[in-house]
């Protein structure tokens, strides 16, 4: 007899903690504030877009997306804080291009790996990168660029905010589908490099949009094209390199990025939370004001793309000579 009243009070306990082990899995998230850790320095358009995308979620949630910048080794540092941080959901941030695709190939060896150590929850922005040119080059069209850098090989120069970043690559990629040998200047950040653009000390640059385009528009430097594959709606009437050199794209993109372990009902539900937020008219004009585009994808197609950005890029990175020791 007793043996049977232990095991309807068993019975009856797994009945009433079901709930608790639902919620256990993640349907309920969140219900409680959560960290999100951006791996860049505060201020940047980076930073802006992060907390964009988190205010709105507070919003939608009702919990507090409280941003913890985490910079340093090009992303590294908070992404490897992300990788190695409890797998319950309050610790996510943004993972990228340049953590997720570029780091596997630029680094000779990584603290985490971009394919095992992560749950990739969808996609949360594009960025494409402008070709601006010194205002002194005569050069008005990407034509008459590439005729100008065939008829003076090796003598033009461009910058970026480092060896291995998009703009870096983006450069690279120039060299390869144009035939020409554009020589790369790298710098420590955008800032300095769009000091010596306007200055005529590097010929051209390829900057994420904003910075540039904001040059551009006050009529500081020339705009030739966009690197990703169609025009931006930020500036439909600058062209796309795709345009002249079909193949061309190379944009910035980030996604929503956790420990791996994350369960599969938390995981879908952060997706379609996160699809709310990016879908939201106030959130999507913002983005466009900073020369983004919202970017929702499911999970299966940001892993699919992820793995595809990085076989994509590793040959480019290798012909490119960047390297981190």
């Amino acid at each position: 007899m007793r043996r049977i009243v232990l095991a309807r009070r068993a019975m009856l306990a797994a009945m009433l903690g079901a709930p608790a082990v639902v919620r256990a899995q993640g349907s309920d998230w969140p219900n409680r504030p959560v960290r999100y850790i951006n791996p860049y320095p505060p201020g940047g358009p980076t930073d802006t877009l992060s907390r964009l995308w988190c205010a709105r979620m507070s919003e939608i949630t009702g919990q507090q997306f409280v941003v913890e910048n985490r910079s340093g080794s090009g992303g590294n540092v908070g992404a490897d804080a992300i990788a190695k941080s409890t797998p319950d959901g309050y610790t996510i941030g943004l993972g990228g291009i340049a953590s997720h695709a570029i780091a596997p190939t630029l680094y000779a060896s990584l603290p985490f790996d971009p394919a095992k150590d992560f749950t990739l929850a969808g996609g949360l922005w594009q960025l494409p990168n402008l070709l601006a040119v010194t205002l002194s080059l005569p050069a008005r069209t990407v034509p008459e660029l590439i005729a100008l850098a065939k008829a003076e090989p090796g003598k033009l120069t461009y910058g970026s905010a480092g060896a291995g970043t998009t703009l870096h690559l983006s450069g690279a990629m120039f060299n390869q589908l144009a035939g020409v040998e554009l020589v790369h200047v790298p710098y420590r950040g955008s800032a300095p490099a769009q000091l010596d653009l306007v200055a005529g000390r590097i010929q051209m640059m390829f900057d994420n949009i904003p910075g540039t385009l904001a040059l551009s528009r006050q009529g500081q430097v020339r705009p030739l094209a966009v690197t990703s594959a169609q025009r931006s709606p930020v500036a439909p009437e600058i062209p796309s390199l795709a345009e002249f050199l079909p193949g061309f794209d190379v944009v910035s993109w980030t996604c929503l990025s956790a420990p791996a372990g994350l369960p599969p009902a938390m995981v879908a539900r952060m997706n379609a939370l996160s699809r709310r937020a990016l879908e939201s008219e106030g959130l999507i004009r913002a983005y466009r004001d900073l020369g983004a585009e919202p970017w929702w994808t499911t999970t299966e197609d940001i892993l699919r793309y992820r793995a595809a950005q990085e076989a994509r890029l590793a040959p480019l990175i290798r012909a490119s000579g960047a390297r981190v020791d």
